[in-house]
C-alpha cells in the first residue's frame, strides 16, 4: 500500500511522463508542491515573470515535441500565464500549467490572491479542471498531460497547495502514464481524386506548413517529381532547406516575389500540412489539394477540390510513387526567378551604407550561425526582415506564429538551451520585443544558458509605424525611449555589446559566438521599413 503525499506522486509521475524541468517562480500558493519538488531531480527553472514561464514551455513543446510544463501561484501568478498558455493554444502545441489555488477550505471565500481560476483559464485550455481532494491529484495529472498532447494545446490542472501536503493511500494505481500516438493514414480514394488533379496540372505550387515537420523528405521527394515549386509557410521556414533549388521562400507581407507570382499563376495548389489563413495571397479560383491530419481545417480558408486527412509524409509517398513524369518548364521558370531573387537579396546585403541596416545584421548573423542552431525569431518588423533575408538549412526555428506576441524570442531561447544544451542559440529581436520581457535575461546567466541576443535597435515600433501607414494614418505613439541594452546585459551579469558599424558588428559577433556566457549585442540599425 502506498501511504505518502500527493505532491510526492505529481513529481513522481511528471518524472515517468519525461519532464524534466519546470519553468515557474515559487509562491504561496505552491509551497508545497515545491517542497516535494526540492527532493527529486527535475531541473526547477525559476524565472522572474510567469509569463516567460509559460511562453518558454510553448517554446519548448515546439521544438521537442515533448510537453512543456510551467508553474505558477494564485491570483497574480496564474493571470501571468496566459499570454504564454494562449500562444500554445494557436500553434497546437502541448504545455501543462499547474496552478495553485488558496487552501481548500477558504477556496469560495475571496480571500486573499483568491481567483475563480477554472473560468479564467476556461477559453485558453483544452483540459481545465480544480481537484476537489488529494486522491484526485495522479489520476487528473494523467489525465491532463494525456489530453495536452492528444488535442495538441494547454492543459490547467488547478490545485489548493494543502493537497499537496495531503497524504493519499493507494493499494494499486488507477491511471498510467502513458500516451500512445495515433497514426493516420489518408483514405486511399482521396488519393486517386487527388491524384487526378496532380496529373492534369500544368503550373502546380506547393504550399508546405508545419506539419511538413516530420516529411521533409517527402516534400521534397514530391516537388521533384510533380515538377513543383515549393512555398514555405513562416512555422515551416527550414524545415524546407532554404537552399534548395525548388524552394522559392515565404509568401504574403514577408515573402519572396518569385513566391508570390508562382501562386498567381498557379493552376494547382497543393496545401501540404497547413491551413494557410491569408486568403488574399492564394489564386482566385484555382482548385487545391489539402493534405492534412485534421479534419475541420479542411477547407476551412480555401475551398478545397480534395481534402486527404493523413499524416503528411505516407500520403505525399503514395502520391510521389504514383505520379508520371511531368513537363519542368513551369519549375524552371521560377528556379531562374529564384536565382535571380537571392540575387538581389545578396546585393541588399553586401551594399555598403553609412548606418546599418537590418538586412545586414542579418547577413553577418548568417556568417557565425552554426549548422544546426536553433533560432528564436521574435515579433515585430524583424520577423519580416529575418523571413526574407536569413538562410536557414538543417536549423531550428521557433517563433510565436498564430498569436503572434512580441517578447517571445528571449522565452524561446531559454528553451532552446535547454532542449539541445550544445546547440547555439541565437535570438533575433527588435528593441520593442526584447524589452517586453528582458528582466529574464537575468534567468540566461543564473542558469549557465549561453546565448546571442541581436537586439535591432531603432527605437521604433517600426512594424506599427507601417501598418499606420497603410491605413492611411499618421504615424503616432511608436517612437520608444532607447535604452542601453548593452549596459544592462553586464548588470546582469552577461556580456553586452553596442555596434553601430559593420565591423563592430563583426567583432561582436565573432566574441558572442565564442563566448561561454548570454551576450546581448545592441545594434543600431537604420530606420527603414520592412514592407514599405
Amino acid at each position: 500500500m502506498f501511504d505518502r503525499t500527493a505532491g510526492s506522486h505529481v513529481v513522481e509521475l511528471l518524472k515517468q511522463w519525461n519532464v524534466d524541468h519546470i519553468y515557474g517562480m515559487p509562491g504561496d500558493s505552491i509551497n508545497e508542491l515545491m517542497e516535494e519538488l526540492r527532493k527529486v531531480d527535475i531541473r526547477f527553472i525559476q524565472i522572474r515573470h510567469e509569463e516567460t514561464g509559460a511562453l518558454a514551455a510553448s517554446a519548448y513543446s515546439k521544438l521537442t515535441g515533448h510537453i512543456g510544463v510551467c508553474l505558477s501561484i494564485a491570483g497574480p501568478g496564474a493571470i501571468h500565464l496566459q499570454n504564454g498558455l494562449y500562444d500554445a493554444k494557436k500553434d497546437k502545441t502541448p504545455v501543462l500549467a499547474i496552478v495553485g489555488q488558496v487552501t481548500s477550505t477558504s477556496v469560495g471565500t475571496d480571500t486573499f490572491q483568491e481567483l475563480k481560476l477554472e473560468s479564467m483559464f476556461e477559453d485558453v485550455s483544452v483540459y481545465n479542471r480544480r481537484l476537489q481532494n488529494a486522491e484526485q491529484l495522479p489520476d487528473m495529472l494523467n489525465q491532463a498531460i494525456r489530453a495536452a498532447y492528444a488535442e495538441k494545446g494547454p492543459a490547467v490542472l488547478v490545485v489548493s497547495d494543502d493537497l499537496f501536503s495531503t497524504k493519499i493511500k493507494r493499494e494499486k494505481e488507477m491511471t498510467s502514464p502513458q500516451y500512445s500516438v495515433p497514426h493516420i493514414r489518408a483514405a486511399e480514394e482521396d488519393l486517386k481524386e487527388a491524384l487526378k488533379l496532380l496529373e492534369t496540372a500544368k503550373k502546380p505550387v506547393i504550399l508546405a506548413g508545419k506539419g511538413a515537420q516530420d516529411a521533409p523528405g517527402e516534400v521534397l521527394a514530391f516537388s521533384e517529381r510533380l515538377k513543383a515549386p515549393i512555398i514555405a509557410s513562416l512555422p515551416a521556414k527550414g524545415l524546407i532547406p532554404d537552399d534548395h533549388p525548388n524552394n522559392l521562400g515565404q509568401l504574403g507581407q514577408l515573402g519572396t516575389e518569385p513566391a508570390e507570382q508562382a501562386m498567381k499563376q498557379a493552376d494547382l495548389v497543393i496545401l501540404a500540412g497547413t491551413a494557410y489563413p491569408y486568403r488574399e495571397y492564394l489564386p482566385d479560383k484555382a482548385p487545391a489539394i489539402q493534405i492534412d491530419v485534421e479534419p475541420r481545417v479542411i477547407g476551412k480558408y480555401y475551398p478545397a477540390t480534395v481534402g486527404v486527412v493523413g499524416e503528411l509524409g505516407p500520403a505525399l509517398a503514395w502520391l510521389t510513387s504514383q505520379l508520371g513524369e511531368k513537363d519542368p518548364g513551369f519549375l524552371n521558370q521560377f528556379q531562374e526567378k529564384r536565382s535571380a531573387w537571392h540575387d538581389k537579396l545578396r546585393a541588399d546585403i553586401d551594399k555598403q551604407t553609412d548606418m546599418l541596416q537590418p538586412q545586414q545584421v542579418l547577413g553577418e548573423i548568417q556568417h557565425i550561425m552554426e549548422r544546426d542552431a536553433v533560432v528564436s525569431l521574435d515579433v515585430g518588423s524583424i520577423t519580416i526582415w529575418t523571413a526574407k533575408y536569413l538562410q536557414l538549412t538543417g536549423h531550428k526555428l521557433v517563433l510565436s506564429s498564430w498569436l503572434g506576441t512580441m517578447g517571445c524570442g528571449l522565452p524561446g531561447a531559454l528553451a532552446a538551451k535547454l532542449a539541445y544544451p550544445n546547440r547555439q542559440a541565437i535570438v533575433i529581436a527588435g528593441d520593442g520585443g526584447f524589452s517586453m520581457g528582458m528582466q529574464d535575461f537575468v534567468t540566461a546567466v543564473k542558469y549557465e544558458l549561453p546565448m546571442i541576443i541581436v537586439v535591432f535597435n531603432n527605437q521604433k515600433l517600426q512594424l506599427i509605424e507601417d501598418e499606420q501607414k497603410m491605413a492611411g494614418n499618421k504615424p503616432t505613439n511608436v517612437d520608444l525611449a532607447n535604452i542601453d541594452f548593452a549596459a544592462f546585459a553586464i548588470a546582469c551579469g552577461g556580456e553586452g555589446y553596442t555596434v553601430k558599424t559593420r565591423a563592430e558588428l563583426q567583432d561582436a559577433l565573432s566574441k558572442a559566438k565564442a563566448s561561454k556566457q548570454p551576450v546581448v549585442i545592441d545594434a543600431y540599425v537604420e530606420d527603414i521599413s520592412a514592407v514599405l
